[in-house]
């Protein structure tokens, strides 16, 4: 089996200075396998590394950063199947969350499950998204 891991270049416009999250915790932002692209829990923080207060820039951000990693491998959101969110008091950040996701990602949906959580890794963080994504049939990865 091959795994291919993804690294995102320490100069990232996306990401900024939270590029070395990576070394620091010692995980990759995405592995190629099998012909899906695993893309780690990501945050809704700054490229400066600072925690906005409402949950839509968290939202945004965090999808910005998978659409990164995606584009990194010549994809698109599109390419996504499966989608995992994690959330900090979920009842209230919920529709803040659904709306800036539906600015964001459009059809074919992948799959998406919404789990609440009484915390995540650093105080203000509300949310946090993992994916896979698929890469095309027959594409040489």
């Amino acid at each position: 089996m091959t795994v291919h891991p993804i690294e995102v270049p320490e100069d990232n416009a996306v990401f900024g200075q939270t590029t070395s999250a990576f070394a620091s915790f010692g995980y990759s932002a995405a592995v190629r396998a099998h012909g899906l692209l695993f893309i780690a829990g990501t945050i809704g923080r700054r490229a400066d590394g600072t925690i906005p207060d409402t949950i839509e820039e968290q939202t945004e951000i965090a999808i910005r950063k998978i659409e990164e990693i995606l584009r990194l491998e010549n994809l698109d959101l599109s390419a996504l199947v499966d989608v995992t969110s994690y959330h900090v008091d979920i009842r209230q950040h919920l529709p803040g969350f659904v709306e800036a996701k539906r600015r964001l990602v459009k059809a074919p949906y992948p799959t998406w499950t919404i789990i609440g959580v009484s915390g995540l890794a650093s105080p203000g963080l509300l949310v946090e998204i993992r994916a896979t994504a698929a890469y095309p049939d027959g594409a040489s990865r």
